[in-house]
């Protein structure tokens, strides 16, 4: 299946889901709907379970039939923009990391707000050179992509620019204590990227939070995602990079990230739980 077709395919089952959802929520069932729409059954059929593309008209039709009219716009446009949606790494990589970096730079000034949390790696935009260098080549192994380590290693160390300044600008970035703890670099690169995170803390155009592994949480982080102006949401796989806009999914992400923020610790609890962390490196 060519990168196309897998993405219409992955729209097509999404869309699917959603409609019968919408369906269900109405307390109807496959004939109750076919019924109210005047339609063949196995259309029904065949549109929720992704076998066939819902036309704009359709999508309209069966969220009004179910009650729902003001989902129709978000559903069509699922189907219209999927490569947008999911954009696969062996893509962005034919050219190394270096361009993605660009890219991350390019968003992350555009926005006025950017929200992050990450579960595994401390982010980029607080990453020391010898840290980005480890994680970089460990990924560009894993896709098999051009080792473009040195053009990679700069471009994210730029996205740091401007850090050291007072900003009108939100960057609230929050870790997990386990992404410091798991050996993503030798253990004097690890307490070299503590001391970074350490005097973050004082950055005044960062908030930094890290979440305590040993503290009972609000809710247990699943991955990593940055929310970018409350308007898109992305989320790092092994195999792409999703960017979700839908107005439900950016809420979902902001009400995770607010709820991993609250069990955070900022400023000297931080850097004492950080200074500890550090020492455990030897």
């Amino acid at each position: 299946m060519s990168p196309e077709s897998q993405d219409v395919y992955r729209a097509k089952q999404e869309i699917g889901g959603r409609l019968a959802a919408v369906r269900e929520a109405a307390g109807l069932d496959d004939s109750a709907l076919a019924e109210r729409l005047g339609w063949q059954l196995t259309k029904i059929a065949d549109l929720q379970r992704g076998r066939r593309a819902p036309s704009e008209s359709d999508i309209r039709e069966w969220t009004a039939a179910c009650g729902e009219p003001q989902t129709a716009g978000e559903l069509a446009a699922l189907m219209h923009d999927p490569d947008r949606r999911h954009v696969g790494w062996r893509g962005q990589l034919q050219t190394g990391h270096a361009p993605v970096q660009r890219a991350w730079r390019e968003a992350e000034a555009a926005a006025l707000a950017v929200r992050c949390f990450e579960s595994s790696h401390v982010p980029g935009l607080l990453q020391t050179a010898d840290y980005a260098r480890a994680v970089l080549r460990q990924y560009a192994k894993l896709h098999r992509s051009p080792l473009d380590t040195d053009a990679s290693v700069e471009a994210r160390l730029a996205r740091q620019q401007g850090l050291e300044e007072p900003s009108d600008r939100q960057r609230h970035l929050v870790l997990s204590e386990a992404a410091l703890r798991q050996g993503a670099a030798p253990p004097s690169v690890m307490r070299a990227q503590i001391d970074r995170l350490v005097a973050a803390t004082t950055l005044p155009a960062i908030t930094l939070g890290v979440v305590p592994l040993h503290k009972q949480q609000s809710l247990v982080p699943a991955h990593g995602f940055c929310i970018f102006d409350d308007r898109m949401v992305t989320v790092e796989i092994y195999s792409a990079e999703l960017r979700l806009g839908l107005p439900e999914e950016v809420a979902l992400y902001r009400r995770a990230f607010d709820t991993l923020a609250a069990d955070a610790h900022y400023g000297e609890d931080a850097r004492r739980l950080l200074r500890a962390v550090a020492g455990s490196w030897v």
